[in-house]
Parts: C-alpha cells; structure tokens; sequence
C-alpha cells in the first residue's frame, strides 16, 4: 500500500513537472508580447499557476475524478504573436477578464457554445497555426544568432524526442536553463527579484483589446483546450464535469486576470498522464493523481520568480528558441486539422496566411482578421452553385462543443458531444 501510494504520489509530481516545465517560458513570452514588464508576467505566472492548481484540487477531489486544469499554453502563443494592443497591458489585463466572464457565460448560457461551435474546425486550427508559426520559427533564428547556447537545446530536445517522447519538451527547458545559468557565470550572474509576488493592475477596456486579444484567446482556449481535455478524459472512461470545469476555470481565470493570469482551462497532455493506467492500476484512485499535481502546483508556485528572472537575463532569441520547440507539436496537430477537410481547404490556407502575417489593422491583430477572412471566403465558396456546375461543396465538422439546452440532454453537467 505504502509503495502504490508513492508511485501515487510521483505520478502527480511527474504530470505537474511537465506541465509547468514544458508551457512555462510559453506564458511568459506571451505576456511579454503584450506589454507585461518583468515583475507583471512573474505575477501572471504566479496567478496562472495558483488558480490552476486550486482549481484541479477542488474538481478532482469533488468529482472523484482525475481532473486537471493548465494554462492556455494556445493562447498565450496567441499573445505573443499578437503583441502590444491599444491601451498597453492593462487593456491586455482587460481582455483576460472578459475571456475569463465569456467561460463562465459558456456555463451558465449554452448558447454561447452554440456560437462557438458555428466556427468551422479547419478555421479554428487555420488560425491557430498561424499564430503559433512565427514563435516556431524561433528557434531557426535561435541557431543563426546564438548557435553556442541554442543548439544543445535543440540536440537535447530532438534525442528526447526519440528515446522519450515525453520528456522532449521538460528536458530541452532543462538544457535551455542550464545553458542560460553558464552564459550568466560567465557574465556576471544572476540579480533580480526571487520571492514571488502578485502585481495587480488596474484594467482597461479597448475595442482593439477586444477584437484582438479577447475574442481570439476565448475561441482558442475553448477550440484547442478545453474540448481536447474532454475528449481525453471521455478515452479513459470518465465523463468531465462540464458545467462545473467552466465554471471553475471562469472564476479561475477572472481570479488571476488582474494579476496578469490570461486564462486557464481542461488540460489535455497533463489529463492523458494523470488519467492513464500508468498513474494509477485502478481507475478509482487516479483522482488521487490529480491531487498530487495541484498540490505540486503550488509549490512550484513559488518557484515562478525565479524563472522568471533567469528567463529575463537571457540572451534575445533563446527563450524564444525553447518556447518555439514546445509549440511545434501543437503546429503540426493544428495544422493537420486545417487541412484534413478538402472542401474547406482553401478558407483555412486564407485564414493562416492572415493569421501568420502579423498585420494590424484600425488597432486589431491579426488573429481576429484572420478569422473573418477564414469565414468571408468560405462562405463565398460554399455558397449555392448552378445546378451541374461542381455539385454542392461538402460542409466541413463544425467544433464539437456543447448543444443548446433544447437540444442537449437535461443534465446538470453536459459534455460536449465529443466525449459522449
């Protein structure tokens, strides 16, 4: 007994270590990218990684279940391609309070997914793909400009890759800091803040925040994260909370919004390993896993200054380097969904093309344009056709979220119908 609950307990250490360790320097570029300065993005992480583990902690001992929140490791590559909006970081802090009211609105109001759920698969992936392209590509200019400090970092996370696949990502972090605490030995060490601190800020509302950051963050969270997490849980045997994860992960995310948290939701990666056989033989005690991770969580909490400061004194492009490998694993499986339908192709290559681009325009990033883009030409090629002329295109899945209340089962909690 003593020895199941010790690999209990590991599992948990293990599914948190490479939560934390393979999204961590994601979530700080991203809030970098919008405008947080060092001590902001340190209490973001701080916010994000609290909330999250409060949150798995609460579910996961109510339901029984191995529920596990993450942060939006999507949207906060959303951030950092999207930048700076219209009215600087606390405009950014105001967008992450109204994802956080639209989630728990999802729980309350159904129809909200039903919005939602009307934005195409291959759009939603299309978009995705294009934002998380230029931190991809991060790590190409990494080796050009810093080849001594970012290459191990790449050689590490390709035989990883091969041997253990699960530990690429943690493993390339580690060599990344190891790597960085060298070139600050060899250029006189490490200074700044250790003890970990919550900045609050005011926030600010702009229309430009709202079409840029807000509205793309709460389709990519819900589209990438929070409908995977389900579908993990549902290959397992388990049947997520819906109503209460949304309202959980809500509160959660409006909790640390003004602390600089930009949203947290159902983890996919994490859930498959607190979820499987591996963490736990009987399938009723894996919640126990869960609550190893949170508990994990807020201890690695308390580390997040920390990395933060080291990530602050590195050297431009290798941070960006290691955050770009993480992220390719979600590029190719978004990619792979833009294009997985023929007849939807062409408004998916349109809405990556946008999305990568990076414009702005009348203040709004390009994430937003590129989903009205995505949708005005699937529209236009969707249309009615002459009879004879190319028959009807097919129509292409739409995001299994979950259905309006008339046509839902009447159950207090709902998952969407990917999990059924």
């Amino acid at each position: 007994m003593e020895q199941r609950m010790r690999h209990t307990v590991s599992a948990g250490v293990v599914t948190a270590l490479v939560g934390f360790l393979g999204a961590s320097v994601v979530v700080l570029t991203g809030l970098r990218g919008v405008g947080a300065s060092t001590g902001q993005a340190a209490s973001g992480l701080l916010a994000l990684t609290v909330t999250q583990s409060l949150g798995t902690i609460w579910l996961s001992r109510r339901h029984r279940i191995p529920v596990v929140l993450a942060w939006s490791t999507p949207g906060a590559a959303l951030l950092a391609s999207t930048g700076a909006v219209h009215g600087g970081w606390p405009a950014a802090v105001g967008a992450f309070l109204i994802v956080g009211g639209l989630i728990l609105l999802t729980a309350a109001w159904p129809r909200l997914g039903d919005l939602i759920a009307a934005i195409p698969t291959p759009i939603a992936q299309a978009m995705l793909a294009g934002v998380l392209l230029e931190l991809c590509l991060a790590p190409v200019h990494g080796l050009a400009t810093q080849p001594a400090l970012v290459a191990p970092v790449v050689v590490a996370w390709l035989l990883l890759l091969r041997f253990a696949p699960r530990w690429a990502v943690p493993g390339a972090f580690v060599v990344t800091v190891a790597a960085i605490g060298i070139w600050l030995g060899l250029h006189g060490g490490l200074s700044g803040p250790l003890l970990p601190r919550a900045e609050l800020t005011a926030p600010a509302w702009t229309w430009a925040s709202v079409l840029s950051l807000a509205v793309p963050l709460f389709v990519v969270t819900m589209a990438s994260q929070n409908v995977p997490g389900v579908a993990v849980l549902s290959s397992y045997g388990y049947t997520a909370p819906w109503r209460e994860a949304m309202t959980v992960t809500g509160l959660g995310t409006l909790a640390g919004a003004g602390a600089g948290g930009h949203a947290i939701n159902l983890a996919a990666i994490t859930a498959a390993m607190a979820a499987s056989p591996d963490a736990h033989p009987d399938p009723r005690r894996r919640w126990l896993v869960a609550q190893a991770t949170g508990c994990t969580g807020l201890v690695l909490a308390a580390g997040s200054t920390v990395l933060v400061t080291v990530v602050a004194a590195a050297p431009a492009g290798v941070t960006s380097a290691f955050a770009g490998l993480a992220l390719l694993a979600t590029l190719a499986s978004s990619l792979t969904g833009a294009l997985a339908e023929p007849a939807d192709r062409i408004p998916a290559v349109v809405t990556f093309v946008v999305a990568g681009s990076g414009v702005t325009i009348l203040s709004v990033g390009a994430a937003f344009w590129a989903l009205a883009a995505g949708l005005a030409v699937r529209s236009v090629l969707s249309g009615p056709l002459p009879a004879g002329l190319l028959g009807q295109p097919s129509r292409a899945p739409r995001l299994p979220l979950p259905t309006s209340r008339a046509e839902a089962t009447p159950t207090q909690d709902d998952p969407p119908r990917s999990a059924r």
